[in-house]
Formats: C-alpha cells, sequence, structure tokens
C-alpha cells in the first residue's frame, strides 16, 4: 500500500493543487471521485463561500477531500472556523509559518501538510509536527519559493531529511514525470497545472485556452520583491516588465499586483490585463479535458513507463 494513499484513504497518490480561482468544489470533487485527493482553493474565497464550496463538495462526493489554506490570507481564522465546523479531514497550509496552526488543526481531527520549497522550512515543519510534506519545484506556477530550487533537486533533498510522507509538486503533468518523483524518493504528486486547465476547473474558457496555446518559453517567475510568482506572459506581464525597466518601488510594484488582476485574468477571463498563473508545464498542455481523461492518462502513463523502466538493467 503507497503511505501518501493510505494517510488519505484515497486510491491514487495524486493530489489536486488548491489553486485560486480555478480548484472549487466541481473540479475538487470530480478528481476525489476519480481516485485522487481533491483540494478547495480557499485562497480566493471568504469565509462563506468557502462553507458553501465545503458543503457542495461533501454532497457531490463520498470521497476524501480537503482545503488549501494559504496562511498569509487576510481571513485565516475566520477560514479556519469553517474548515473546523465542517469538519474537513485534510488541510493542506502554505506561505506562513506551519507551527502557528498545525498543532490546532490536528487538535480537531486534521491531517495537516505543509508546502516548502527549501530544506529549511521542511525542518521548520517537522518541528511543527506536520503530518506531511509538499516539495513544491520552481517549475510551479503561481507563488513560488525564492530559492529556485527546481523539483528534481529538491525532491531527493528533501526526502534525505524527512522520514514522514513526501509529496513532489512543480513541473508534473504526466504519468512519466510521476514516475520520475516518486523514483526520486516522493511518496506521491501534486499537480496543479493540468488540472486548471481541465473541463470541471472554475477558471475562464479564455484562461483555459491561453494555457493550451502557451509555448515552453511562455511563464515566467518574477514580483520576487512582493512574493514570487509564475505567470504566462500578456499585456498585464509586460506592464510588469516595463515597471522594472523603469526601476518601480516595491509599494509601487505591490499596487500594480492588488488591483484583482488574478481573479480579472484567471476567473473572469480578462487574458489581456488580468494576473495568469500557471506552471511550466503549461507548454506540454494542448487539450483541456475531463478529470477523468486526466486520471485515465496519467494511470496508463505511468504504467507504461513503469513497467519499461523495471526492465532497465545496469551492468
Amino acid at each position: 500500500m503507497n503511505r501518501l494513499a493510505d494517510l488519505f484513504k484515497i486510491k491514487y497518490p495524486i493530489i489536486q493543487g488548491g489553486m485560486v480561482w480555478c480548484s472549487g468544489w466541481k473540479l475538487v470533487s470530480a478528481v476525489s471521485n476519480n481516485g485522487g485527493l481533491g483540494l478547495i482553493g480557499s485562497g480566493s474565497m471568504y469565509p462563506e463561500n468557502l462553507q458553501d464550496h465545503i458543503q457542495k463538495c461533501k454532497r457531490a462526493t463520498r470521497h476524501p477531500f480537503g482545503v488549501n489554506l494559504p496562511l498569509m490570507y487576510a481571513d485565516i481564522n475566520e477560514h479556519i472556523d469553517v474548515i473546523i465546523k465542517e469538519k474537513v479531514k485534510i488541510v493542506f497550509t502554505s506561505a506562513g509559518n506551519p507551527m502557528t496552526y498545525t498543532k490546532l488543526l490536528q487538535e480537531n481531527g486534521i491531517t495537516v501538510v505543509h508546502v516548502v520549497a527549501n530544506k529549511k522550512y521542511a525542518l521548520k515543519c517537522i518541528e511543527a509536527g506536520v503530518d506531511a510534506i509538499v516539495a513544491e519545484g520552481f517549475e510551479a506556477g503561481g507563488h513560488n519559493g525564492h530559492d529556485e530550487i527546481t523539483s528534481f533537486c529538491l525532491i531527493p533533498q528533501i526526502k534525505s531529511i524527512i522520514d514522514i510522507p513526501l509529496i513532489a509538486a512543480g513541473g508534473i503533468g504526466s504519468g512519466s514525470a510521476m514516475l520520475a518523483a516518486m523514483s526520486l524518493g516522493a511518496d506521491g504528486v501534486q499537480i496543479g497545472s493540468l488540472f486548471a486547465s481541465s473541463k470541471e476547473s472554475s477558471a475562464h474558457d479564455n484562461f483555459k485556452n491561453y494555457i493550451i496555446n502557451a509555448n515552453d518559453s511562455d511563464t515566467k517567475l518574477t514580483l520576487k520583491e512582493i512574493t514570487p510568482v509564475r505567470l504566462l506572459k500578456n499585456e498585464f506581464y509586460d506592464e510588469i516588465i516595463s515597471a522594472y525597466n523603469n526601476n518601480a518601488t516595491k509599494n509601487e510594484l505591490t499596487n500594480l499586483l492588488s488591483k484583482g488582476r488574478a481573479k480579472k485574468g484567471m476567473f473572469e477571463g480578462d487574458i489581456i490585463n488580468g494576473e495568469l498563473e500557471i506552471g511550466q508545464i503549461s507548454g506540454m498542455i494542448n487539450s483541456s479535458k475531463t478529470v477523468s481523461e486526466i486520471f485515465k492518462d496519467l494511470i496508463k502513463d505511468f504504467n507504461i513507463h513503469n513497467s519499461r523502466t523495471s526492465s532497465i538493467y545496469l551492468k
């Protein structure tokens, strides 16, 4: 039995990233119904919205699902109250100190997983007593680590210092990539971009089509002075580059980013003025598929490459 699948009581060690504006109850329940673990992206929700999505997800699936909880969110305490009230059993925390809320969540019967981008924060997770860790590489979409450590470098380094389940994230969009991550020591994977483009994703179709048409060099990690974020290149991205060229201050960059840009781009479909967060793997996504189709492709590809590599011997 895979120990990650055993921890979450799921069929496959595949976690859907809790992405802002993409991870509503329809996507989450579809992932859980197909044997993975769906995560509601609470970072783009008010507490009452989060409660609504949790309740709808409960009605749409009998399988485990969780909530992704960015710790920097303004309504964090209200979100935690909702999660406890609704008896959510799994929470993935990110963008903050795991010491702050891990104990409280666990005291309420919640399995806690924290997302990290380097060894330093992995050790903080161990100190905090989390149940599992996500090692998210530089390739990932959305908010990212400062250090630009790639997944293939990060996974084995974190694996070497922990003995709790390890989830690999960043640049994983196929069964073969899943197998590679697990070969490096991960117990399973977290996938974002592939699910962001899915039929069940709550993202706008304009954003999904922009992902599908992206090439391998069409994303960039930027705004490291504020909080690093990987974006698809568009007119808004060009505004950021222009601001840098004009020696913009940190406050000016913050003002540029804080005009509801992510909602505008990813949820409302303004691909000109909106912020389009997606991972480097977007260059490999060429169609919008249902979650069921995505799972079939992942499992088939994983098993094909697993059978091939098992017959290779080095002498």
